[in-house]
């Protein structure tokens, strides 16, 4: 994605188009939007793009809920992670999404989920 180190970005790519099976869970894509999103100053909205294409690749598997409420968070400007942990949270059986991160707790309530501001 970032192509910074083109022998890297090589040998990545023919690692995943000759891979039988990628897996990419969801605690990968949180690594992976932080440091392109930061680390790189790509934009969220070509992140979410390349996301989307990364995992319907034929030979990707992801969880896809996951993923869905990942890219929500991040294309409403929150951090991708937020929206991973608020899912598997729901997931798990917890009823409201709390949080220091003033942003991403707006964020859940204009989606209309619970969210509780930690202060």
């Amino acid at each position: 994605m970032a192509g910074d180190d083109l022998h890297q970005t090589a040998v990545a790519e023919s690692a995943l188009a000759d891979a039988e099976l990628v897996a990419v869970t969801g605690s990968v894509l949180c690594e992976l939007v932080w440091v392109v999103c930061r680390g790189y100053k790509i934009p969220a909205s070509d992140v979410s793009a390349w996301i989307w294409r990364l995992v319907q690749s034929g030979n990707v598997v992801a969880d896809l809920p996951v993923v869905e409420a990942g890219l929500a968070m991040l294309d409403a400007g929150g951090d991708f992670a937020d929206g991973v942990i608020a899912y598997e949270g729901k997931m798990l059986g917890a009823s409201t999404f709390a949080s220091f991160d003033r942003q991403a707790v707006r964020l859940m309530k204009r989606r209309g989920e619970p969210a509780n501001l930690l202060v």
